[in-house]
């Protein structure tokens, strides 16, 4: 089955809920095991990307990871594609809770217009790689003025067989209160869907801002390999 059919059997509401609720959603196993190990073998591809980004050099972390060039991979960019309208519906009705404009486009191609006419034109999914002592320090992925405010996370490695350690990271910086954090361990194939900046959360005087951000934790052994899925592009 293709993507775009596996992701229309996929429980939506229950996908909405878990963000409302959580700021996240798991999901899968989406991609086989064949599928994941296909898009880990095009990291030692170069004619794939547009750049190579080692964390220790810009203090991200230990590790590395590639942006893909247009055009993306096919699996990719039926992912990036199909799942976008879905979350669409979200975002508007995030931006609608926070008293904001919102008004995100319903398809992606009609995001990356919007891209395009602030500069943004870099395509931004991206492969990471992290071998033993490798972690991703908690951070946000805002790359211009337009910021689709979900994104998400393939999980294309299997845990406690490929690698140790490496887990999936969130933690929520509540106002005038001590943050809160999440710890995840995806199998094989799973996404994670999660905010990319900040979610709404209802208070006593209505839904107010939460901020968040994601990382991973330190590798102990092996090799971990995710696909980042963004759906704005960059500067």
């Amino acid at each position: 089955m293709t993507i775009q059919g596996r992701l229309a059997q996929l429980d939506w509401k229950a996908i909405e809920a878990s963000l409302w609720q959580r700021g996240y959603a798991k999901i899968g196993p989406l991609f086989t095991a064949e599928e994941c190990d296909a898009v880990i073998a095009l990291y030692n591809k170069d004619e794939y990307f547009r750049s190579r980004i080692e964390m220790r050099r810009f203090r991200f972390g230990e590790g590395e990871y590639k942006y893909f060039k247009y055009p993306l991979p096919s699996l990719v960019q039926a992912l990036r594609r199909h799942v976008y309208p879905h979350l669409a519906i979200i975002a508007n009705a995030w931006s609608k809770a926070l008293g904001e404009p919102g008004d995100f486009p319903m398809s992606h191609a009609h995001l990356l217009t919007v891209c395009r006419q602030h500069g943004q034109t870099k395509p931004t999914p991206l492969l990471l790689h992290y071998s033993a002592g490798g972690y991703n320090c908690l951070h946000q992925d805002l790359y211009g003025d337009v910021a689709f405010p979900l994104q998400l996370t393939v999980f294309l490695s299997r845990r406690d067989r490929d690698f140790t350690g490496g887990e999936f990271l969130l933690v929520e910086q509540r106002p005038r209160a001590q943050s809160r954090g999440e710890v995840l361990d995806p199998e094989q194939g799973e996404i994670v869907i999660f905010s990319t900046r900040y979610r709404p959360v209802r208070g006593t005087r209505g839904y107010y801002r939460v901020n968040m951000r994601h990382g991973v934790s330190t590798v102990h052994s092996g090799l971990r390999f995710t696909l980042g899925v963004i759906f704005h592009d960059a500067k």
